[in-house]
């Protein structure tokens, strides 16, 4: 019986992950499919993109897609997140870019053995703290550290711009409570969580298994998002209170989208992701390996072998 549907390419057809766009964002347009194209329509005309050089496809508001357009995205082996105007929100997430689950299984892995979890937690401090030696410190003693120098950010800010600053305070229920610094960093770190959220889902990654943070759904999301706040949220916001816009959560939104711009942090995000949980691998080796795509069953300890093949001679 003949199979209906265009059959899906073999994974050797595919263009590399670290050959591919990072991502193109698109909105107030309908997607459709060409051939091997993605085909966005707006009044300006029609955009043919090719699917198979995509790693991600964000998709912002005023987006209509068919479903032959998620069919070549699926083959293709890309991404599709849909997110906020600009991508600083991240609502829901189509398969992920990898065939394979080697980042997942290295982050749970990690995070579930203690001795391998304080290691990370120490790393991402690391990362936060240049120059300074983080391999033997609790984690009570490294929550000081950063808490000290989260202060020393806030002081240093409200000192160049002469911005007052008291503490960091928001009402979750009551926005409008919150003086107008702690108004932008409410609003800029909300869209700071949503592009390191749809980074994390579109490696494969657990949003939930965090090595600092824990408990929540977006764990590793608020671990990641950590690593960037003290150089982009932090003087953001002081620099919209000097401004002072008629909405400040808006232009907090706007401004941090501009920073964006260009897909600086989504790939830093991805390198600092794949330093975490694969320290030991090459950057330009992820996510191309030729059989990414094959699928294993565990044998026992950390041993694997070929699935597809019958082993009932073995009983």
């Amino acid at each position: 019986m003949t199979v209906p549907g265009a059959r899906p390419p073999e994974l050797p057809d595919l263009v590399r992950a670290q050959d591919r766009m990072s991502f193109i964002y698109l909105e107030k347009c309908r997607i459709h499919r060409d051939a091997n194209a993605i085909t966005a329509t707006d009044e300006r005309g029609v955009m043919h993109i090719p699917a198979a050089a995509l790693g991600a496809l964000l998709l912002g508001p005023g987006t209509v897609v068919t479903q032959q357009a998620m069919v070549l995205m699926a083959e293709s082996g890309s991404t599709v997140v849909w997110v906020g105007e600009e991508g600083v929100r991240y609502y829901a997430h189509g398969r992920s870019l990898a065939h394979s689950s080697r980042l997942l299984e290295a982050q749970a892995q990690l995070m579930t053995n203690q001795s391998s979890r304080l290691r990370v937690a120490r790393e991402m401090y690391a990362m936060r703290f240049p120059g300074e030696d983080t391999s033997g410190l609790t984690m009570q003693q490294l929550r000081g550290r950063e808490g000290a120098r989260i202060r020393r950010a806030y002081r240093e800010h409200s000192r160049r711009t002469g911005i007052p600053w008291a503490r960091r305070d928001y009402e979750v229920e009551d926005f409008a409570a919150s003086d107008p610094v702690n108004q932008a960093l409410s609003a800029a770190n909300t869209s700071l969580y949503g592009v390191v959220h749809s980074v994390i889902v579109a490696l494969g990654c657990s949003p939930g298994l965090g090595f600092v943070h824990t408990g929540h759904v977006r764990s590793f999301v608020y671990d990641i998002a950590d690593l960037y706040k003290a150089e982009l949220t932090i003087p953001l916001a002081f620099d919209l209170a000097v401004e002072d816009p008629l909405d400040i959560a808006a232009a907090a939104r706007r401004a941090l989208r501009d920073r964006f711009h260009g897909g600086a942090l989504l790939e830093r995000c991805v390198r600092d992701i794949r330093h975490l949980l694969l320290p030991d691998e090459p950057e330009d080796g992820a996510g191309s390996a030729p059989d990414e795509n094959v699928v294993y069953l565990w044998d026992g300890s950390r041993r694997t072998v070929a699935g597809g093949a019958s082993y009932g001679e073995e009983l």
